[in-house]
Protein backbone atom coordinates (compact mmCIF):
# COMPACT_ATOMS: atom_id res chain seq x y z
CA UNK A 1 0.00 0.00 0.00
CA UNK A 2 1.28 3.53 -0.94
CA UNK A 3 1.99 5.88 1.74
CA UNK A 4 -0.05 9.26 0.80
CA UNK A 5 1.54 11.05 3.27
CA UNK A 6 3.31 13.72 1.39
CA UNK A 7 0.29 14.55 -1.06
CA UNK A 8 -1.78 16.37 2.46
CA UNK A 9 1.03 17.96 3.82
CA UNK A 10 -0.12 21.51 4.16
CA UNK A 11 1.59 23.74 1.24
CA UNK A 12 2.49 27.41 3.16
CA UNK A 13 4.19 30.07 0.09
CA UNK A 14 4.46 33.92 1.16
CA UNK A 15 1.02 34.62 -0.37
CA UNK A 16 -0.45 31.65 -0.68
CA UNK A 17 -1.50 28.52 1.94
CA UNK A 18 -3.48 25.50 1.18
CA UNK A 19 -4.50 22.66 3.37
CA UNK A 20 -2.52 19.74 1.27
CA UNK A 21 -0.99 19.35 -2.41
CA UNK A 22 -3.18 18.63 -4.22
CA UNK A 23 -4.95 20.88 -7.61
CA UNK A 24 -7.79 20.36 -9.92
CA UNK A 25 -6.52 20.87 -12.96
CA UNK A 26 -8.21 23.43 -15.47
CA UNK A 27 -10.23 21.00 -17.44
CA UNK A 28 -11.94 22.78 -20.52
CA UNK A 29 -15.72 21.93 -20.42
CA UNK A 30 -17.87 23.87 -22.33
CA UNK A 31 -20.67 24.38 -20.63
CA UNK A 32 -21.21 27.98 -20.18
CA UNK A 33 -24.08 29.30 -22.64
CA UNK A 34 -23.52 32.54 -23.27
CA UNK A 35 -20.43 32.34 -21.32
CA UNK A 36 -22.57 32.89 -18.24
CA UNK A 37 -21.37 30.09 -15.58
CA UNK A 38 -24.36 28.85 -14.23
CA UNK A 39 -25.75 26.84 -10.65
CA UNK A 40 -24.70 23.50 -12.32
CA UNK A 41 -20.82 25.07 -12.93
CA UNK A 42 -20.81 26.18 -9.16
CA UNK A 43 -22.23 22.74 -8.21
CA UNK A 44 -19.35 20.96 -9.65
CA UNK A 45 -16.55 22.96 -8.74
CA UNK A 46 -18.36 23.06 -4.86
CA UNK A 47 -18.29 19.08 -4.95
CA UNK A 48 -14.59 19.14 -5.59
CA UNK A 49 -13.72 21.78 -2.44
CA UNK A 50 -16.18 19.67 -0.39
CA UNK A 51 -14.21 16.72 -1.13
CA UNK A 52 -10.79 18.36 0.15
CA UNK A 53 -9.48 19.26 -3.11
CA UNK A 54 -6.39 21.30 -1.89
CA UNK A 55 -6.90 23.96 -4.75
CA UNK A 56 -9.20 24.30 -7.18
CA UNK A 57 -7.84 26.06 -10.59
CA UNK A 58 -10.97 26.53 -12.83
CA UNK A 59 -11.63 25.77 -16.66
CA UNK A 60 -10.28 28.20 -18.71
CA UNK A 61 -12.07 31.46 -18.76
CA UNK A 62 -11.70 33.98 -21.73
CA UNK A 63 -10.26 37.87 -21.43
CA UNK A 64 -12.77 40.21 -23.27
CA UNK A 65 -11.36 40.41 -26.97
CA UNK A 66 -12.66 39.54 -30.05
CA UNK A 67 -12.55 35.54 -30.72
CA UNK A 68 -10.64 34.81 -27.74
CA UNK A 69 -13.10 31.69 -27.41
CA UNK A 70 -12.23 28.25 -29.40
CA UNK A 71 -15.93 26.80 -28.29
CA UNK A 72 -19.18 28.84 -28.18
CA UNK A 73 -19.80 27.85 -24.52
CA UNK A 74 -15.99 28.54 -22.95
CA UNK A 75 -17.16 30.82 -20.20
CA UNK A 76 -16.65 34.72 -20.20
CA UNK A 77 -13.96 36.24 -17.32
CA UNK A 78 -15.67 39.86 -18.47
CA UNK A 79 -18.81 41.34 -18.52
CA UNK A 80 -21.36 41.81 -15.86
CA UNK A 81 -23.46 38.46 -16.10
CA UNK A 82 -20.21 36.26 -16.46
CA UNK A 83 -18.19 38.08 -13.51
CA UNK A 84 -21.51 37.39 -10.96
CA UNK A 85 -21.85 34.09 -12.21
CA UNK A 86 -18.57 33.55 -11.23
CA UNK A 87 -18.69 35.37 -7.95
CA UNK A 88 -20.71 32.05 -7.38
CA UNK A 89 -18.77 30.08 -7.88
CA UNK A 90 -15.82 31.73 -5.56
CA UNK A 91 -18.71 31.89 -2.92
CA UNK A 92 -19.63 28.20 -3.00
CA UNK A 93 -16.04 26.76 -2.92
CA UNK A 94 -15.59 29.00 0.09
CA UNK A 95 -18.89 27.85 1.73
CA UNK A 96 -16.97 24.37 1.22
CA UNK A 97 -13.64 25.57 2.84
CA UNK A 98 -12.08 25.59 -0.45
CA UNK A 99 -9.26 27.85 -2.24
CA UNK A 100 -10.25 28.94 -6.08
CA UNK A 101 -8.58 30.33 -9.03
CA UNK A 102 -9.71 31.05 -12.33
CA UNK A 103 -7.42 30.63 -15.06
CA UNK A 104 -7.44 33.24 -17.41
CA UNK A 105 -7.46 32.47 -21.51
CA UNK A 106 -7.08 33.59 -24.99
CA UNK A 107 -6.69 30.89 -27.05
CA UNK A 108 -5.60 32.57 -29.73
CA UNK A 109 -4.87 31.22 -33.51
CA UNK A 110 -6.31 27.65 -32.52
CA UNK A 111 -9.26 26.51 -34.67
CA UNK A 112 -12.50 25.58 -33.06
CA UNK A 113 -13.46 22.05 -33.32
CA UNK A 114 -16.63 22.55 -33.39
CA UNK A 115 -17.54 22.90 -37.25
CA UNK A 116 -20.50 25.53 -36.87
CA UNK A 117 -18.69 27.73 -34.81
CA UNK A 118 -18.19 31.03 -36.21
CA UNK A 119 -15.47 33.91 -34.94
CA UNK A 120 -14.53 36.56 -36.28
CA UNK A 121 -10.78 38.05 -37.01
CA UNK A 122 -8.78 36.08 -34.74
CA UNK A 123 -5.33 36.87 -32.42
CA UNK A 124 -1.82 35.34 -33.50
CA UNK A 125 1.53 36.79 -33.06
CA UNK A 126 2.15 36.23 -36.77
CA UNK A 127 -1.41 35.51 -38.18
CA UNK A 128 0.04 31.36 -37.56
CA UNK A 129 -1.04 28.82 -35.69
CA UNK A 130 1.74 26.52 -36.49
CA UNK A 131 4.62 25.65 -38.87
CA UNK A 132 3.06 26.50 -42.08
CA UNK A 133 -0.46 27.26 -40.90
CA UNK A 134 -2.06 30.11 -41.71
CA UNK A 135 -4.78 31.91 -39.12
CA UNK A 136 -6.01 35.30 -39.54
CA UNK A 137 -3.66 38.47 -40.08
CA UNK A 138 -0.70 39.39 -37.48
CA UNK A 139 -1.54 41.43 -34.74
CA UNK A 140 -1.11 44.71 -34.85
CA UNK A 141 0.84 47.02 -32.04
CA UNK A 142 -2.91 48.09 -30.86
CA UNK A 143 -4.41 44.95 -30.79
CA UNK A 144 -1.34 43.32 -28.80
CA UNK A 145 -1.65 46.71 -26.00
CA UNK A 146 -5.26 46.11 -25.89
CA UNK A 147 -5.08 42.20 -25.23
CA UNK A 148 -2.31 42.71 -22.44
CA UNK A 149 -4.99 45.33 -20.69
CA UNK A 150 -7.72 42.50 -20.99
CA UNK A 151 -5.76 40.65 -19.32
CA UNK A 152 -4.91 42.82 -16.54
CA UNK A 153 -8.30 43.72 -16.25
CA UNK A 154 -9.70 40.04 -15.99
CA UNK A 155 -6.79 39.72 -12.95
CA UNK A 156 -8.37 42.85 -11.14
CA UNK A 157 -12.04 41.26 -11.30
CA UNK A 158 -9.97 37.92 -10.07
CA UNK A 159 -9.28 39.29 -6.85
CA UNK A 160 -12.04 41.87 -6.53
CA UNK A 161 -14.24 38.73 -6.85
CA UNK A 162 -12.54 37.21 -3.62
CA UNK A 163 -10.55 34.56 -5.64
CA UNK A 164 -7.62 33.22 -3.65
CA UNK A 165 -5.12 33.38 -7.10
CA UNK A 166 -5.10 33.43 -10.33
CA UNK A 167 -3.69 31.85 -13.20
CA UNK A 168 -2.58 33.04 -16.52
CA UNK A 169 -2.84 29.95 -19.62
CA UNK A 170 1.13 30.70 -21.16
CA UNK A 171 0.82 26.78 -22.55
CA UNK A 172 -0.45 24.93 -24.99
CA UNK A 173 0.02 26.64 -28.13
CA UNK A 174 -2.62 28.93 -27.11
CA UNK A 175 -2.11 33.09 -27.42
CA UNK A 176 0.49 33.88 -25.29
CA UNK A 177 2.46 30.48 -25.74
CA UNK A 178 2.30 31.36 -29.46
CA UNK A 179 4.44 34.46 -28.94
CA UNK A 180 6.70 32.05 -27.14
CA UNK A 181 7.29 29.87 -29.78
CA UNK A 182 9.47 30.56 -32.53
CA UNK A 183 6.90 28.56 -34.76
CA UNK A 184 4.47 31.19 -34.32
CA UNK A 185 5.87 34.31 -33.62
CA UNK A 186 8.29 35.74 -36.30
CA UNK A 187 7.39 39.41 -35.16
CA UNK A 188 10.66 42.16 -35.95
CA UNK A 189 9.11 44.24 -33.74
CA UNK A 190 9.68 43.58 -29.60
CA UNK A 191 7.35 41.25 -29.08
CA UNK A 192 9.54 39.08 -31.40
CA UNK A 193 13.37 37.71 -31.59
CA UNK A 194 15.23 35.06 -32.09
CA UNK A 195 15.62 34.00 -29.05
CA UNK A 196 12.85 32.37 -25.92
CA UNK A 197 14.04 35.94 -23.75
CA UNK A 198 13.17 37.76 -26.29
CA UNK A 199 10.11 36.30 -27.42
CA UNK A 200 9.07 35.74 -23.59
CA UNK A 201 8.41 39.84 -23.76
CA UNK A 202 4.57 39.71 -24.36
CA UNK A 203 4.06 36.94 -21.70
CA UNK A 204 6.13 38.96 -19.47
CA UNK A 205 4.02 41.95 -20.09
CA UNK A 206 1.10 39.76 -19.59
CA UNK A 207 1.85 38.69 -16.39
CA UNK A 208 3.15 42.87 -14.79
CA UNK A 209 -0.28 43.62 -15.69
CA UNK A 210 -1.80 40.98 -13.90
CA UNK A 211 0.54 42.18 -11.18
CA UNK A 212 -0.22 46.12 -11.08
CA UNK A 213 -3.95 45.38 -11.41
CA UNK A 214 -3.72 42.88 -8.32
CA UNK A 215 -0.97 44.53 -6.49
CA UNK A 216 1.84 42.72 -4.43
CA UNK A 217 -0.10 40.38 -2.28
CA UNK A 218 -2.26 38.77 -4.70
CA UNK A 219 -0.64 35.16 -5.91
CA UNK A 220 -0.18 34.77 -9.47
CA UNK A 221 0.63 31.37 -11.17
CA UNK A 222 1.80 31.12 -15.20
CA UNK A 223 1.15 27.79 -16.99
CA UNK A 224 3.94 26.60 -19.13
CA UNK A 225 4.47 23.73 -21.84
CA UNK A 226 7.17 22.93 -23.65
CA UNK A 227 4.79 20.73 -26.05
CA UNK A 228 2.03 22.39 -28.12
CA UNK A 229 -1.20 21.01 -29.09
CA UNK A 230 0.24 21.96 -32.69
CA UNK A 231 2.87 20.07 -32.44
CA UNK A 232 3.43 17.23 -28.80
CA UNK A 233 7.54 17.31 -29.81
CA UNK A 234 7.72 21.17 -29.85
CA UNK A 235 10.69 22.55 -27.57
CA UNK A 236 11.01 26.37 -26.26
CA UNK A 237 13.93 25.54 -23.85
CA UNK A 238 16.57 22.19 -25.46
CA UNK A 239 18.33 22.87 -22.19
CA UNK A 240 18.34 24.47 -18.60
CA UNK A 241 20.10 27.65 -19.99
CA UNK A 242 17.39 28.30 -22.49
CA UNK A 243 15.03 27.47 -19.44
CA UNK A 244 16.26 29.86 -17.73
CA UNK A 245 16.21 32.26 -20.14
CA UNK A 246 12.71 31.99 -20.93
CA UNK A 247 11.76 32.11 -16.95
CA UNK A 248 13.49 34.79 -15.82
CA UNK A 249 11.30 37.70 -17.61
CA UNK A 250 8.48 36.08 -16.44
CA UNK A 251 9.51 35.73 -13.04
CA UNK A 252 10.94 38.92 -12.67
CA UNK A 253 7.49 40.49 -14.01
CA UNK A 254 5.64 39.14 -10.52
CA UNK A 255 4.81 35.10 -11.30
CA UNK A 256 4.97 33.63 -7.79
CA UNK A 257 4.11 30.00 -9.16
CA UNK A 258 4.90 27.83 -12.36
CA UNK A 259 2.55 25.50 -13.46
CA UNK A 260 4.58 23.55 -15.59
CA UNK A 261 2.78 20.96 -18.04
CA UNK A 262 3.72 18.11 -19.13
CA UNK A 263 1.96 15.09 -21.43
CA UNK A 264 3.51 12.27 -18.52
CA UNK A 265 4.76 14.13 -15.34
CA UNK A 266 7.27 11.49 -14.67
CA UNK A 267 9.56 12.23 -17.85
CA UNK A 268 12.53 13.31 -17.16
CA UNK A 269 12.66 17.34 -19.00
CA UNK A 270 16.74 17.07 -19.74
CA UNK A 271 17.35 13.25 -19.44
CA UNK A 272 20.81 13.92 -21.05
CA UNK A 273 21.99 15.36 -17.76
CA UNK A 274 20.41 13.92 -14.81
CA UNK A 275 19.05 10.42 -16.50
CA UNK A 276 15.60 9.00 -16.98
CA UNK A 277 14.92 9.80 -13.37
CA UNK A 278 15.87 12.97 -13.71
CA UNK A 279 13.96 16.04 -13.19
CA UNK A 280 10.78 16.77 -14.24
CA UNK A 281 10.15 20.19 -16.18
CA UNK A 282 8.40 21.64 -12.60
CA UNK A 283 11.75 20.37 -10.65
CA UNK A 284 13.84 22.12 -13.46
CA UNK A 285 11.93 25.10 -12.99
CA UNK A 286 12.10 25.19 -8.84
CA UNK A 287 16.08 24.15 -9.29
CA UNK A 288 16.28 27.64 -11.72
CA UNK A 289 14.04 29.84 -10.03
CA UNK A 290 13.72 28.96 -6.75
CA UNK A 291 9.95 29.47 -6.83
CA UNK A 292 7.51 26.72 -6.11
CA UNK A 293 6.37 24.64 -8.83
CA UNK A 294 3.28 22.69 -10.01
CA UNK A 295 3.48 19.52 -11.60
CA UNK A 296 0.50 17.89 -14.23
CA UNK A 297 0.39 14.91 -16.69
CA UNK A 298 -1.48 11.92 -16.11
CA UNK A 299 -1.84 11.60 -12.66
CA UNK A 300 -3.53 8.09 -11.36
CA UNK A 301 -4.33 7.06 -14.86
CA UNK A 302 -2.58 4.44 -17.72
CA UNK A 303 -3.17 6.89 -20.31
CA UNK A 304 -1.95 10.74 -21.22
CA UNK A 305 -4.99 13.46 -21.84
CA UNK A 306 -4.71 13.87 -25.09
CA UNK A 307 -6.21 10.46 -26.05
CA UNK A 308 -8.90 11.42 -23.92
CA UNK A 309 -10.43 13.60 -26.58
CA UNK A 310 -9.99 11.23 -28.84
CA UNK A 311 -12.12 8.89 -27.16
CA UNK A 312 -9.92 7.16 -25.13
CA UNK A 313 -10.15 5.68 -21.68
CA UNK A 314 -7.84 5.48 -18.59
CA UNK A 315 -7.02 2.71 -15.80
CA UNK A 316 -6.58 3.94 -12.40
CA UNK A 317 -3.07 3.15 -11.63
CA UNK A 318 -0.38 3.42 -8.55
CA UNK A 319 0.84 6.42 -7.06
CA UNK A 320 4.60 5.60 -6.62
CA UNK A 321 6.15 7.58 -9.11
CA UNK A 322 4.11 10.54 -7.83
CA UNK A 323 5.18 9.77 -4.07
CA UNK A 324 8.54 9.38 -4.80
CA UNK A 325 9.28 12.87 -6.61
CA UNK A 326 7.01 14.87 -4.13
CA UNK A 327 9.20 12.89 -1.18
CA UNK A 328 12.03 14.13 -2.75
CA UNK A 329 10.87 17.79 -2.67
CA UNK A 330 11.02 17.90 -6.72
CA UNK A 331 7.88 20.65 -7.19
CA UNK A 332 5.60 21.41 -4.86
CA UNK A 333 2.44 20.56 -5.90
CA UNK A 334 0.59 17.65 -8.17
CA UNK A 335 -2.70 18.91 -10.30
CA UNK A 336 -5.17 16.01 -11.20
CA UNK A 337 -6.86 16.35 -14.19
CA UNK A 338 -9.13 13.48 -15.74
CA UNK A 339 -9.46 11.63 -12.34
CA UNK A 340 -11.13 13.84 -10.30
CA UNK A 341 -13.41 15.05 -13.26
CA UNK A 342 -14.57 10.87 -13.43
CA UNK A 343 -14.38 10.91 -9.08
CA UNK A 344 -15.00 13.75 -7.11
CA UNK A 345 -13.94 12.09 -4.39
CA UNK A 346 -10.42 11.08 -5.62
CA UNK A 347 -8.75 12.95 -3.31
CA UNK A 348 -10.95 11.80 -0.03
CA UNK A 349 -10.49 7.97 -1.67
CA UNK A 350 -6.95 8.18 -1.85
CA UNK A 351 -5.89 9.82 1.95
CA UNK A 352 -8.43 7.07 3.10
CA UNK A 353 -6.54 3.95 1.05
CA UNK A 354 -10.14 3.54 -0.97
CA UNK A 355 -8.14 3.22 -4.59
CA UNK A 356 -10.03 -0.20 -5.08
CA UNK A 357 -12.98 2.56 -5.44
CA UNK A 358 -11.55 4.59 -7.71
CA UNK A 359 -13.30 5.32 -11.10
CA UNK A 360 -11.64 4.71 -13.99
CA UNK A 361 -11.47 7.88 -16.52
CA UNK A 362 -14.22 7.32 -19.73
CA UNK A 363 -14.33 9.71 -22.52
CA UNK A 364 -18.56 10.13 -21.09
CA UNK A 365 -17.06 12.07 -18.35
CA UNK A 366 -16.50 15.22 -20.79
CA UNK A 367 -19.61 15.59 -21.89
CA UNK A 368 -21.33 16.61 -17.86
CA UNK A 369 -20.94 18.76 -15.30
CA UNK A 370 -20.77 15.60 -12.82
Amino acid sequence: MTDTAVLFQPFRSPKLELANRIVMAPMTRNKAPDGVPGPANAAYYRRRAEADVGLILTEGTVIDRPSSRNLPHIPDFHGDAALAGWQVVADEVHAAGGRIGPQIWHTGGTPSSDPDYRRGPLDSPSGLNGPNDPAGEPMSEEAVADTIAAFGRAAGDAQRLGFDTLELHGAHGYLIDQFFWAATNQRTDRFGGATIGERARFGAEVVAAARAAVGPDFPIILRLSQWKQQDYTARLANDPAELEQWLAPLVDAGVDILHCSQRRFWEPEFPELDGEDGLNFAGWAKKLTGLPTISVGSVGLSGEFLGSFAGEGSQVTELDRLIARMERDEFDLIAVGRALLADPHWVEKIRANRADELRDFDVAALKELA
